[in-house]
């Protein structure tokens, strides 16, 4: 049995890969939407190879394992790709947002495409944290805006609405958030849409205005999204 080790490490990995991108969304908790093709195609060509490894392997290729620990070492790293296969860890989320420092958008301070006409206006939280920050046109003023994230809340209990934005995977993932004035806090990371006003703060263009506040006027609980990230 200890001939098959390699090719069945191969093959747990494999199927844990398929199992994320082929048969559901769950793929969407690590990386964009775009890379599932490659995850799948990864995932069968680790298949295809273990099955192939397995059968052209040599009966007598594993004499003298007992001189080994290697082996046992080998059979150890089958207990991550087991927990992916069997328990996909969940989406990012309060967590991960807390151990990163407020992120400043890399634009500086000028005037953004005017809204679309009707309220309330969807954003993304990166977007409405965007033009709270540095639009020298205010062109949230006067307008409902709706942002949907999850909840995350300091010590002294200000809570926000948080979005992790992802570029590619999970690994570069950083914060957008927006702090909730006027509404009770669900509990941490529950899922909310909050719908409300821009409350102006601080400079334009400064860390003094950062994080942006809305005023909400409802805060409706919803269940996780199936791509919990936003796109930069």
């Amino acid at each position: 049995m200890r001939r098959y080790g390699g090719p069945f490490l191969l093959l747990l990995i494999g199927a844990a890969v398929l199992r994320v991108s082929l048969f559901g969304d769950l793929y969407l908790r690590y990386v964009q939407a775009g890379l599932r093709p490659y995850l799948i195609a990864s995932g069968a060509a680790l298949v295809l190879l273990a099955l192939t490894t397995a059968a052209l392997r040599p009966a007598h290729s594993h004499s003298h394992t007992h001189s080994h620990g290697g082996s046992r070492l080998a059979w150890l790293l089958t207990l991550p790709a087991l927990a992916l296969l069997l328990f996909p860890p969940p989406a990012l989320g309060s967590y991960s947002a807390e151990r990163e420092a407020a992120r400043r958008a890399a634009q500086g301070v000028g005037t953004f495409p005017a809204l679309p006409d009707g309220d309330p206006v969807t954003l993304t939280v990166a977007e409405y944290g965007s033009r709270a920050v540095y639009d020298s046109g205010r062109s949230l003023k006067g307008r409902t805006v709706r942002l949907t994230g999850f909840v995350t809340r300091d010590d002294d209990g200000t809570w926000y609405v948080t979005r992790l934005v992802v570029s590619c995977c999970a690994a570069d993932a950083t914060t957008a958030k927006a702090e909730i004035r006027n509404a009770t806090a669900p509990p941490t990371d529950t899922w909310v849409t909050v719908t409300g006003t821009w409350h102006p703060k601080g400079t334009l263009g400064s860390p003094t205005a950062w994080p942006p506040v809305l005023d909400a006027r409802t805060v409706t609980k919803i269940p996780e999204p199936t791509n919990p990230y936003e796109k930069p």
